[in-house]
């Protein structure tokens, strides 16, 4: 007899390679994120050493000094460039074959591409792209493979042109990179190779490449040609806008300028800086012959009009279509401009409460201009200008912490934020007439106050914890704060008594004194969150709230809400008890069953919720069993998706025993008649009279299968469950032998069993027979779907490209029979023509 090993007590009984691992696995969610702080400061740091020559007052006049020219051409160019990067979504829907209306592709390429290139792609685009498109109509799993076409195109032409311009237009290394090259051709010729692969594989790739639940297809090489060609028209544009910028005295052609600033691009890409800010910078001052304080104004203009202008626009775009929201709605376009804002404006304007906050420091952190500073002596006494100063300083500092607030939708973040922009505003006029600053938080006031239906959640404004990219956002602009002042004030010498300084001229001390507002904000908020009491787990339901949350699984089209039923799980409630999300505890995770029950107004706040509670509580947040058209909810909250099986659902519309397909359903019926079975529904409360009888066959059936109750994601006997349900029942000769309990889902919309028990002496094919009878009856009873179950690691690809999680669910479902029959499972199912969904 082999003898069973003793459970591992602590992980340093872990094998080496197993505690490497753990430890590892322990600490990679935070890996990532810590090298981009990392990266961040040490591009900051090696900036401030080539700018060791240059002066702020100086980038200053060099700024002032761009011309009108210059700067429209680089505002031409920059919408010309937004056109073409409308082409990525265009060229990705109809690959797709989705019906997507020009107009619509248009917004969603805008808007989501305006708040990516300067807050990053997962904090912006892909969320965007999510509400949107699934609004239109489009399923998960095609929004996914949209975002995977865009993403080709994006890196097809990146490798090709940077590939052909590093090899025909060389250019030297220099020695400081520290790289085993002296000029690009060797670069070049590598991502010239990597580029010739992604073309390959749009002519030899036959099978799919499989991820996330979903089927990628290599677009075929006449589309992958044309992608190429508008992703490099997308980086010559792009290049172009700060090639006008340029100051005459850097004498570099076009072209090789262009390989240098996608030198720049792909660099910034392997950071994951979010813009590539600081190590942009960094590569194309290094690069350039006689980097000056021209160069850094040209930089800096390219920020403001690359960057920051399109998002303004689209907080502008967003107050407009607001605002038309509040008038009639007889015109046409009013009702679209009132439904995009509600999808996706909410996340905007964080993004733009966010951008502001930061810009408000950073005013605060760069002397005041001097005609302006004049002006303001003039009208204002020096207190009144000293605690502008600082109160703007903390102003931005609560718009970063607030913008968390927005994203999550919260009533007290909305309120707060529109006051301190009315604040920042004054605050910014009173301190150095900095009337751009003022503007710009009017425009966002504006937009802000027609959105107030969209800030609905009622919540504590520091309540929303810190996700690991907002910790990065935050600690990069403590970074950029410190390097400013640094560069700004580097003549400056350190005493103490600069704290103690008040001078309309003594812009350093008021720098040094709105840095510490900043970080006395930061420090107060993370104190407040440390002294808050630890959230602790809702206990298992009792009898009076499984009664409230009854009510709201009535009303649920989805059979599998009445999991929440069975009396083993906990529950977190939208702030109106309108909707509901059941999970349980196991370990450093609460595990939800399903998707949140409840309308869908009150199903966002009860997963914000269920998020929240989680952080509040340091444990990690699991969704199981999700359905694919909700995957955009969970994407915009930063989770990850796994796909573990499919759902077999059997349309009833048309269900029959006709035709060749159902010769076996019907040789099922006939056995069962010739066996002396018969089939009966017996509703409630005449169902619970059989409880007893139940009971022994259900006792009968576990000891046969040498099983115990399982729970959570299935049901088991009980009668208090069980006196919930009407009841399918199969009879041989007046003796009860089978039976299940009935899941409806509300208008009809899906029909499921849960336990399914029958004796052992059971006639071969009865819960066959059981299943065939319950599909006609539904049909009969005029509901749209069946729901048989999942078949777990059914549909889950193994190609040699997909991701570990895939290949191994491939092999077990292959070959996993000794443990579970999987394929039996599936093979059984098959037998009803489901249609699978993804789970």
């Amino acid at each position: 007899m082999k003898e069973t090993p003793e459970p591992i007590q602590d992980v340093s009984e872990l094998p080496t390679q197993s505690w490497l691992f753990a430890a590892w696995m322990s600490i990679a969610p935070y890996a990532r994120p810590a090298m981009t702080v990392i990266v961040f400061c040490a591009a900051l740091w090696l900036l401030h050493h080539e700018f060791s020559t240059i002066k702020l007052k100086d980038v200053a006049a060099s700024f002032r000094s761009l011309s009108t020219f210059a700067i429209m051409a680089a505002i031409t160019l920059t919408m010309a460039n937004y056109i073409v990067l409308i082409g990525y979504d265009w060229l990705g829907v109809r690959l797709i074959g989705h019906p997507v209306t020009n107009k619509q592709i248009v917004t969603a390429s805008l808007l989501s591409y305006a708040f990516s290139n300067s807050l990053g792609t997962v904090l912006g685009g892909t969320p965007i792209r999510f509400r949107f498109y699934s609004a239109w109509g489009l399923s998960a799993p095609e929004i996914v493979r949209l975002i995977f076409f865009i993403g080709f195109a994006f890196w097809l032409g990146l490798l090709t042109l940077s590939g052909t311009l590093f090899v025909a237009f060389p250019f030297d290394i220099p020695a400081r990179f520290h790289l085993p090259l002296t000029t690009s051709r060797p670069l070049g010729t590598i991502l010239l190779m990597l580029s010739a692969a992604l073309f390959a594989s749009c002519v030899i790739l036959g099978k799919p490449i499989h991820f996330l639940g979903v089927n990628f297809q290599p677009p075929r090489l006449r589309i992958a040609m044309a992608q190429a060609a508008l992703s490099a028209l997308d980086f010559t544009l792009a290049a172009a806008t700060l090639y006008v910028l340029l100051p005459p005295g850097i004498a570099v052609s076009f072209l090789t300028f262009t390989a240098i600033f996608l030198l720049a691009i792909v660099i910034g890409l392997i950071s994951h800086v979010p813009g590539g800010l600081g190590v942009f910078e960094l590569v194309l001052v290094t690069m350039l012959p006689q980097s000056s304080h021209p160069l850094v104004a040209s930089l800096l203009a390219f920020r403001l009009i690359y960057y920051v202008l399109p998002l303004m626009l689209a907080v502008v775009g967003i107050s407009a279509a607001a605002i038309s929201q509040h008038r009639r709605k007889a015109i046409t376009a009013v009702g679209q401009a009132a439904r995009w804002t509600s999808i996706v404006g909410p996340r905007i304007i964080t993004g733009a409460v966010f951008v502001a906050g930061l810009i408000l420091l950073i005013s605060g952190s760069l002397p005041a201009a001097e005609g302006r500073m004049r002006i303001v002596r003039s009208l204002l006494p020096l207190p009144i200008v000293e605690l502008s100063h600082f109160f703007g300083s903390v102003v931005g500092a609560m718009l970063l912490v607030l913008a968390r607030g927005l994203q999550r939708r919260i009533d007290a973040a909305w309120m707060l934020t529109i006051i301190l922009l009315g604040f920042g505003a004054v605050f910014s006029l009173a301190k150095g007439l900095d009337y751009e600053e003022a503007i710009m938080l009017g425009l966002l006031l504006v937009a802000l106050i027609p959105c107030r239906a969209q800030f609905y959640r009622r919540g504590r404004v520091l309540a929303p914890s810190l996700n690991a990219g907002w910790i990065v956002a935050i600690l990069m602009s403590i970074g950029l704060l410190a390097w400013l002042i640094l560069f700004a004030y580097r003549h400056v010498e350190y005493q103490n008594e600069l704290w103690w300084s008040f001078a309309y001229r003594g812009d350093a001390p008021r720098s040094l004194r709105g840095l510490v507002a900043f970080a006395v904000v930061l420090v107060l908020v993370a104190l407040g969150r440390l002294l808050r009491p630890h959230q602790v787990p809702p206990a298992v339901a009792t009898n009076a709230e499984l009664e409230k949350v009854a009510a709201i699984v009535r009303g649920s089209e989805t059979t599998a809400a009445n999991l929440a039923l069975l009396g083993d799980k906990r529950f977190i409630f939208s702030q109106d008890r309108k909707a509901f999300v059941m999970f349980g505890c196991e370990g450093k995770s609460w595990i939800a069953m399903g998707d949140p029950v409840g309308p869908e107004s009150s199903a966002d706040e009860a997963v914000w919720q269920f998020r929240e509670a989680c952080d509040e509580a340091g444990v990690v947040p699991v969704f199981y069993q999700v359905d694919e058209s909700q995957l955009g909810r969970y994407i915009e909250m930063g989770l990850s998706m796994i796909k573990i099986g499919e759902d077999a659902c059997v349309p009833l519309a048309n269900f029959s025993l006709e035709g060749s397909s159902r010769k076996d359903l019907r040789r099922s019926i006939k056995k069962a008649s010739e066996a002396g079975m018969r089939f009966e529904i017996v509703l409630q409360p005449e169902a619970s009279k059989l409880l007893p009888t139940l009971k022994q066959i259900s006792d009968a059936w576990l000891a046969e299968k040498s099983s115990a109750e399982k729970g959570f994601s299935l049901g088991y006997f009980s009668e208090a469950y069980l006196m919930r349900f009407d009841m399918a029942l199969v009879y041989q000769h007046d003796r009860l032998i089978a039976f299940a309990n009935i899941w409806r889902g509300a208008n009809k919309k899906e029909l499921s069993i849960d336990l399914m028990r029958y004796v052992p002496d059971a006639p071969h094919g009865v819960m066959e027979y059981l299943f065939t009878e319950l599909l006609l009856w539904g049909h009969e009873q005029g509901y749209a779907w069946f729901n048989l179950g999942m078949a777990p690691l059914s549909g889950v690809d193994s190609h040699r490209l997909g991701p570990l999680w895939n290949r191994v669910s491939s092999l077990v479902f292959r070959h996993g029979e000794h443990f579970y029959n999987f394929q039996g499972l599936r093979s059984y199912k098959d037998k009803f023509d489901p249609e699978w969904f993804p789970k």
